[in-house]
């Protein structure tokens, strides 16, 4: 049976006179819990105020769909007593390390004895002060991590494509280079003289130009291709399909190549067709390097965006530009609109730079625009799933709006969206710290005001900064 000696042991019961604990005594439930067995999972009803004298216990959470540990109750210790006060459900799961000896108060027993006392309220107090803000702090990295983790995957995603782009076209350009190399080497035995060799030199040009500057016209492509096949299967040319798509790209005309190719139709040597190939080749190798500046370029923009991101390198406070973080934050998150997400922008170009945490404020519009996605991929309202994002001037104050046409959130929980720990996604999918940290950025970091509306097919949470 629990005695006060044992309640002693616990620097916060030490403030209470003798006969409260005897009292505690009396009316405590003793449970004892083998070693693996769950003493309350995370979401059930509060079950009352525990008082562990033995053993150990493990405090963890759902973290996609894995049981995450976040801290031990070693003996003697108390647990318990928050949910008591707000009614909650209880937000983690407890499950023993060791075999646990322990002792239950139930809910209306323990607020009895907590107002009874006042240095013994005011010690239960600090106490779930100092728990409340450790849990915070540890939730709050796993939320900056997982949108960390969020953002590394997308942009992972987003370069390799690039990069890989990048590397076969770096890998199909040595051999093609030194082909036509052996190329020239052949010709220039020949000893063609300059006049039809500028010719050569001419078309080719052009193609560079027009393969640089492409019409993207899949349909006068086909053409061009089609009309090149019948040229070059008339001339003679084996495998002539896989030179008349480079031509094509080139924009090479087939009376062109009746013109260039008049003096080699007779010739017994490789000559006879070379000048096509050459042709062909040197198009092949002009999208080899388009390509892979196209992906070089494209690998910059990303590390621009997230260096832009991050404000490495940078100040904390600056004039920044509310729109630059937006589409750097939008950047980071293209892996996610491939699948049929539009976003429509309706930005006020003469909005004025501001004084602010930039990287603060992309975690503000990294939040946002995670919400938004992920209420979108569970049903959405109209046509397609759509974000809208505005941007104006509002008195003194810079107005951002994010809306999406998903299923809305119920009246009811809206006043709670901003709650610390309450979260609308199933369990181990949401912390709930996303909208609370969106709301002490704008707030408490920059003296705006965070306002949410949602019906059913339209959701907007708006954003106020003063300038």
């Amino acid at each position: 049976m629990l005695c006060a000696e044992s309640l002693l042991q616990i620097p916060e019961f030490r403030s209470l006179p003798r006969k409260r604990l005897d009292w505690i005594c009396d009316r405590a439930e003793h449970m004892q819990l083998s070693a693996g067995e769950v003493l309350v999972k995370e979401g059930d009803r509060p079950l009352g105020f525990f008082i562990q004298l033995s053993g150990q216990t493990t405090i963890s959470r759902q973290s996609n769909g894995t049981d995450m540990p976040i801290g031990r109750n070693v003996s003697p210790s108390f647990y318990g007593e928050i949910q008591v006060l707000t009614e909650d459900l209880v937000p983690v799961t407890l499950t023993a390390d060791t075999d646990v000896d322990l002792y239950r108060l139930q809910c209306p027993d323990f607020l009895d004895v907590l107002h009874s006392c006042r240095e013994f309220e005011r010690d239960i107090f600090r106490t779930v002060g100092k728990r409340l803000r450790g849990l915070e702090s540890f939730i709050q990295s796993r939320e900056k991590m997982a949108a960390l983790g969020t953002l590394s995957a997308g942009l992972a995603h987003e370069l390799n494509n690039p990069a890989a782009a990048l590397v076969r076209a770096l890998k199909d350009l040595q051999p093609a280079m030194l082909e036509l190399q052996r190329m020239n080497m052949v010709y220039g035995q020949r000893q063609v003289e300059d006049d039809h060799t500028e010719e050569w030199i001419d078309i080719r040009d052009r193609g560079f130009d027009a393969i640089a500057h492409p019409d993207n016209d899949p349909l006068a492509q086909g053409d061009r291709e089609d009309a090149l096949t019948d040229w070059l299967e008339d001339y003679g040319v084996s495998d002539a399909w896989k030179i008349a798509e480079p031509l094509a790209a080139g924009k090479v005309a087939p009376a062109r190549l009746d013109e260039l190719m008049a003096r080699w139709r007779d010739d017994p040597t490789e000559l006879r067709d070379m000048g096509l190939r050459w042709l062909a080749l040197s198009f092949d190798v002009m999208g080899m390097i388009q390509s892979g500046l196209d992906g070089a370029d494209r690998i910059s923009t990303l590390v621009q965006s997230m260096k832009a991101y991050s404000y490495m390198d940078r100040a904390a406070q600056q004039q920044i530009n509310i729109h630059d973080g937006i589409e750097d934050t939008l950047r980071l998150f293209a892996f996610k609109f491939k699948h049929g997400i539009t976003v429509e922008r309706h930005y006020d170009k003469d909005l004025p730079e501001m004084m602010a945490f930039g990287s603060e404020l992309n975690q503000v519009w990294t939040n946002l625009l995670d919400n938004a996605i992920y209420a979108l991929s569970e049903r959405f309202i109209g046509e397609s799933p759509k974000i809208i994002i505005r941007t104006c001037k509002e008195n003194s104050c810079l107005r951002v709006e994010i809306e999406d046409n998903g299923p809305g959130v119920p009246e009811e929980i809206q006043s709670r969206l901003t709650e610390p720990f309450f979260t609308t996604k199933p369990m181990g999918q949401g912390t709930g710290l996303g909208l609370d940290v969106v709301q002490r950025i704008i707030e408490n970091r920059h003296g705006g005001n965070l306002l949410i509306e949602s019906v059913p097919g339209r959701t907007c949470f708006t954003v106020l900064l003063p300038l």
